[in-house]
């Protein structure tokens, strides 16, 4: 995309809700804290290139990924090594697995929860459906699994996507045949359950940890491969629809809220011209305390926030372009998600 502007577009100070925002720059170096007038507040020194993701943790550690060589021949959102920064971009925890990708979250009992991938087996991998044909890894297929450790690094529980009833879940049409199903979500909910998104699956679900299936799932082609989904206060079900398909021209992205039990559509935003709005993968979303959502364009490098009436409040292009393109010698300032804190939130009150 061509930006004519860097930084703040646009801003609407009586609508906007105030805080600070994470700006983790996708396989960046840094990782950013911006005010709402986007003047950089804060900023960590990473010791390598960012995987994916950077969470602000209670009392403002940072919980980030760092991409790693070694590992499955599989790369979206690789990252490998989990580190926790204090302020000062001092580590205080690390824990590597190779195989890590995607989404972790530092759990309420302590533990951190992760996402991987590890080769599954022959028997298991001739059941998998669907996907272009011939696209696997040197004729293998690589699992997702879900890994939650202590804080000494030891395995608590897992389990793996090989669990699954696996041709009852046919990947899309269009994607490669080298993953079954790459997860990109994995949220902590009551009750010992897990709310899991797979993008090639087109696959929404909740996973009880205990009973080891899923006790919820929704699919939809229409999403095109989505991400980031949130369980809401009031039930509701969240979530970035890339609109990665071919079936729907020109592709545009929306952000869709929907009733859980019914599947009704309770909200949606979709920007007024297609190409105003659109990333064809990664992709995040917050709901606000004030209601507001705060969306994340993440090829293109912006975040905006808008009204429950879709109107524009915030505005933002990452100027950081410190993001290696892939197959280019150019820099990108993609941004997998951002995350808008308010000030007095337990993640920086005391840090500002």
């Amino acid at each position: 995309m061509f930006f004519s502007k860097l930084g703040l577009l646009h801003i609407d100070k009586d609508k906007v809700f105030s805080g600070y925002t994470l700006i983790p720059t996708y396989i960046g170096e840094t990782v950013n804290l911006i005010d709402i007038e986007a003047k950089v507040v804060h900023q960590w020194n990473l010791p390598g290139r960012l995987g994916s993701l950077a969470y602000l943790l209670p009392g403002g550690n940072l919980l980030c990924s760092i991409l790693t060589k070694d590992g499955p021949p599989v790369r979206q959102a690789k990252g490998g090594h989990i580190l926790e920064l204090d302020w000062d971009g001092n580590i205080v925890w690390e824990y590597v697995d190779h195989g890590q990708h995607h989404d972790f979250r530092r759990l309420s009992n302590g533990n951190t929860m992760y996402l991987g991938w590890k080769e599954i087996a022959a028997k298991e991998a001739s059941r998998v459906r669907g996907g272009i044909s011939g696209m696997e890894k040197d004729g293998k297929i690589y699992q997702d699994y879900i890994r939650e450790i202590s804080p000494s690094g030891k395995t608590v529980w897992e389990w793996s996507t090989s669990e699954l009833e696996i041709e009852n879940y046919p990947l899309a049409d269009g994607v490669t045949r080298h993953e079954f199903a790459h997860a990109n979500t994995c949220v902590e909910l009551p009750n010992n359950q897990i709310l899991l998104n797979f993008r090639n699956l087109d696959l929404i679900a909740i996973l009880d940890k205990e009973k080891r299936h899923f006790v919820w799932e929704k699919r939809d082609i229409l999403w095109g491969r989505p991400h980031d989904p949130h369980l809401l206060e009031n039930g509701d079900i969240l979530l970035f629809a890339n609109g990665s398909q071919d079936i729907i021209a020109p592709a545009r992205s929306n952000i869709i809220q929907f009733n859980k039990e019914t599947g009704v559509e309770t909200w949606r935003y979709e920007a007024p011209i297609a190409w105003t709005f659109y990333t064809s993968h990664m992709g995040g979303v917050e709901r606000l305390p004030n209601g507001n959502t705060l969306i994340t364009e993440s090829v293109n490098g912006r975040v905006f926030e808008v009204t429950h009436g879709s109107e524009l409040v915030w505005d933002y292009i990452n100027p950081n372009f410190d993001s290696p393109i892939p197959s280019s010698k150019e820099l990108g300032n993609s941004i997998f998600r951002a995350f808008r804190y308010s000030a007095d939130s337990p993640e920086l009150i005391g840090n500002l």
